[in-house]
């Protein structure tokens, strides 16, 4: 009898865990769609582009040097943990004329972590509004055209959020600003949409398989 409590306790436990979490994940922990078709970034200098990747889009404005340290709360809470998964990237979005500004950013980023999935794009300011306004979000671009909230797009470049959050009810976006909103909320909804794919590759290949 102890043999046999202790062969469930090792062995099947841990498998009705697993498969209560992972039904979880796929049937209640979908991120929700808050708005479809953002733009892309095409038209913007940096060769930059948001289809078929994982997106975390900010915007950093003409006060490069005032955002840093929200670039260095984002490496360290969410890029740093991330950072390894294939179609992950950060993509940064400044106005022409701040390219000198953010090549210091990045070298001092650089210091804490590798970048190679840190990506920056650079335009005008209408362009910069354009791509703003296409996320249909309740949060504003601030006059130096940018903000503290960064975004997360999908790879069909859709807008990713809460609907049901307990604070705002409907997240578009999270406060790099807030250590504890990007530790509490936004790593948790990353690991939501990573979980999905990797469920929906798991699946195609299985498909395939059969």
């Amino acid at each position: 009898m102890k043999k046999g409590f202790v062969l469930i306790v090792l062995f099947v436990f841990p498998l009705v865990a697993y498969l209560f979490f992972a039904s979880g994940v796929n049937n209640f922990g979908r991120l929700p769609v808050l708005t479809e078709n953002v733009s892309n970034l095409n038209d913007l200098e940096g060769n930059v582009d948001l289809n078929d990747r994982i997106t975390i889009l900010g915007f950093l404005g003409n006060n490069i040097d005032l955002k840093k340290g929200n670039a260095f709360n984002l490496n360290q809470k969410i890029y740093k943990r991330f950072g390894k998964f294939k179609d992950f990237q950060i993509v940064m979005v400044a106005p022409l004329g701040s390219e000198e500004k953010v090549e210091t950013l990045k070298k001092e980023l650089g210091k804490l972590s590798e970048i190679e999935k840190w990506h920056f794009a650079f335009g005008e300011a209408a362009e910069i509004k354009s791509i703003f306004n296409s996320l249909q979000s309740n949060i504003n671009l601030n006059q130096d055209l940018g903000t503290p909230y960064v975004f997360i797009i999908d790879k069909n470049r859709n807008l990713r959020g809460r609907t049901d959050d307990e604070d705002e009810g409907t997240k578009y976006g999270f406060n790099t600003i807030s250590v504890a909103e990007l530790n509490n909320k936004m790593e948790d909804d990353v690991k939501i949409i990573l979980a999905e794919y990797r469920l929906a590759l798991k699946k195609n290949n299985a498909d395939r398989s059969n």
